[in-house]
């Protein structure tokens, strides 16, 4: 008999958690427990997470569930009654981890507070999310994605400085917030190892999005100066994240350091702009960026745009091909072969979503099936002699 080397188990197998979620941050960290090996249970009400219905009306597997809910095991409770709160009692405290995003307040006045439920499991482990804190006047607010989007800041460096702010075109701050919900479980979960005891992880989308502009924040407290909103351009660098148009699109291109400046002008074949007296330093490139990017677009319009980053790469020179969804393909362009797995739902076919965007060991990026509303109920609970 062979024993199974633990480098190839996966990290969180025999790990219970329970979800208390709806929409993305709790149930994305959650399915990131649940791809490193973790059995999520998820608790819906008897009308389900709403996510599965958000801009969609042909089933209960709407894009934003689909996205976040595979592998798991969905119970239906009504947290309403006496009965269904008892049951949820029970099945948190035989948990490794409980995570929520439910308002401040709510689990609490449910009885499944952290305080409680950690005073009754001191090995849990209690992750939440809110919109802005559980304490003080704006934690009553409904917390958004786009809510935190425009009161860290993050929508006024977004977007064209004639035009209004700009969110960020997806969720941008619920998914960030859900990857650091995760690392403080996983964390929580290493020090449970070494003292026994578990621990709350407390996170808001409020300090997730200031805290993701670190830099930004930085730059304006050694300046002083605000940062504005400039589009792609970067306002003290030329060129740098600036836009090329090609033969059949556009790329982006970074060589804003003497070094690569000359490195980019060499592979497009005209060296002698590296010395032109307009572009020949940075604060000239900035000054004449209009004309600059005539130059290289003229350059560049008889080539594709692979073949344009191609050319640069071989160079040393940072440029990419702005790509719409439809052309990112799995095994291509540094995706990973893997990246996409299957997801399944009861009477519809299989879909593609990206999976775990790391590789460790003993950690496969599997296919996985949503659970139907109410799927796993009789089933947990039976387990819990309910």
């Amino acid at each position: 008999m062979t024993t199974q080397d633990s480098s190839e188990i996966p990290p969180l197998q025999g790990l219970r958690v329970v979800e208390f979620g709806q929409y993305i941050a709790a149930p994305a960290a959650a399915q990131t427990l649940g791809d490193l090996g973790a059995d999520v249970i998820k608790i819906e009400s008897i009308a389900g997470d709403a996510a599965r219905y958000v801009g969609w009306a042909d089933d209960a597997y709407g894009p934003m569930f689909s996205a976040y809910n595979r592998g798991k095991r969905s119970v239906v409770l009504d947290l309403r009654s006496e009965a269904g709160r008892q049951q949820a009692l029970a099945l948190a405290c035989s948990a490794d981890v409980v995570l929520q995003n439910a308002r401040p307040g709510t689990l609490e006045r449910q009885g499944l507070g952290a305080a409680r439920l950690m005073a009754i499991a001191p090995r849990l482990v209690y992750g939440q999310v809110s919109g802005f804190g559980q304490q003080g006047p704006a934690s009553v607010r409904p917390g958004f994605d786009i809510a935190a989007q425009a009161e860290s800041g993050m929508m006024s460096l977004n977007g064209d400085a004639d035009r209004d702010p700009t969110r960020v075109g997806f969720t941008v701050v619920d998914v960030m917030a859900s990857q650091v919900l995760s690392n403080g479980v996983l964390a929580a979960l290493v020090r449970r190892g070494v003292t026994g005891r578990g621990g709350l992880v407390d996170v808001s989308l409020i300090d997730v999005a200031v805290s993701a502009m670190a830099n930004a924040w930085t730059e304006y407290h050694l300046t002083g100066r605000m940062p504005l909103r400039r589009g792609n351009i970067q306002p003290n660098t030329a060129p740098a994240a600036d836009v090329v148009r090609t033969a059949d699109g556009m790329i982006v291109v970074s060589a804003y350091t003497q070094d690569h400046f000359a490195k980019l002008c060499a592979a497009i074949g005209a060296p002698e702009l590296a010395l032109d007296p307009r572009f020949r330093e940075n604060a000239g490139r900035v000054a004449n960026r209009p004309a600059l990017m005539d130059v290289l677009g003229d350059a560049m319009s008889h080539m594709t745009s692979d073949q344009v980053c191609d050319l640069l790469a071989s160079a040393g020179v940072v440029a990419g091909v702005i790509r719409t969804m439809a052309d990112v393909k799995a095994g291509q362009a540094g995706v990973s072969s893997d990246l996409f797995v299957e997801v399944t739902a009861p009477d519809r076919g299989p879909i593609r979503v990206p999976s775990l965007p790391m590789s460790l060991s003993g950690v496969e990026r599997r296919a996985g099936r949503l659970p139907a509303l109410g799927e796993h109920t009789q089933e947990v609970l039976s387990a819990l002699n309910f």
